[in-house]
């Protein structure tokens, strides 16, 4: 998990409030651009309008990005500050710029309300200390098995493909004899990280609408019950 991804986690970002902030906007993107470690370092931040960011740290003393930020085996001293100093600088953006939710995506976040009001159930983060820290596990009341995960990953998992970005995708038991007709839907995949006999992985883009998703995980609820 990046430093970013660690910040920005369960957070999301307010055009308002970045403009507010000194974020200027550019086509499909707000960028920020600051100084840090008094004036030895420059962060340039981009976020995109679907929520994905690109972010740089220069040192301004060869003018090149500094890439012992990014790598673990460098931990000595200096750079253990940079990286406080720069995780410092991303939580006052974020405090500044975003409000908390559950998710990343519009569409996990409406299913998770829906969830609510439907099987009175709310997620609970059980890896929080981890690079599982933004998984949301529902479980029944009664007997504490999962019936949905939500989750963000890399879309190239998912799709095989080369998309590195990230989506929220649910896992959703279904019935062994359904899972073959169901993927070939779009937006529904083989399950990531669970048995694929029994269950799948529902991306939350709005590639199904959500009464599509929640009829998927009706079905779930159904058969994870005790």
């Amino acid at each position: 998990m990046t430093i970013e991804e660690k910040v920005f986690a369960g957070r999301r970002f307010e055009p308002r409030k970045m403009l507010d902030f000194g974020f200027i906007k550019t086509g499909g993107a707000y960028r920020y651009e600051t100084d840090f470690m008094n004036g030895d370092f420059s962060a340039t931040v981009i976020i995109f309008d679907n929520g994905a960011f690109d972010c740089t740290v220069v040192d301004k003393m060869n003018d090149e990005e500094y890439r012992p930020l990014r790598i673990d085996s460098f931990s000595g001293g200096y750079v253990n500050s940079v990286r406080l100093a720069y995780e410092a600088l991303l939580e006052s953006i974020a405090g500044g710029c975003c409000k908390d939710v559950l998710f990343a995506s519009d569409q996990a976040n409406r299913i998770a309300e829906r969830i609510s009001e439907a099987f009175g159930v709310a997620p609970d983060f059980p890896w929080k200390q981890s690079k599982y820290q933004s998984c949301g596990v529902f479980r029944h009341a009664d007997n504490l098995k999962w019936f949905a995960l939500i989750m963000n990953v890399r879309r190239r998992l998912i799709t095989k493909g080369g998309d590195n970005s990230t989506v929220d995708i649910i896992n959703l038991k279904s019935e062994p004899d359904m899972i073959e007709q169901l993927t070939r839907q779009t937006g529904i995949y083989p399950a990531y990280h669970m048995n694929r006999k029994h269950w799948i992985s529902v991306s939350l883009d709005d590639a199904l609408t959500d009464d599509g998703v929640m009829a998927l995980l009706a079905k779930s609820f159904e058969l994870t019950k005790k």
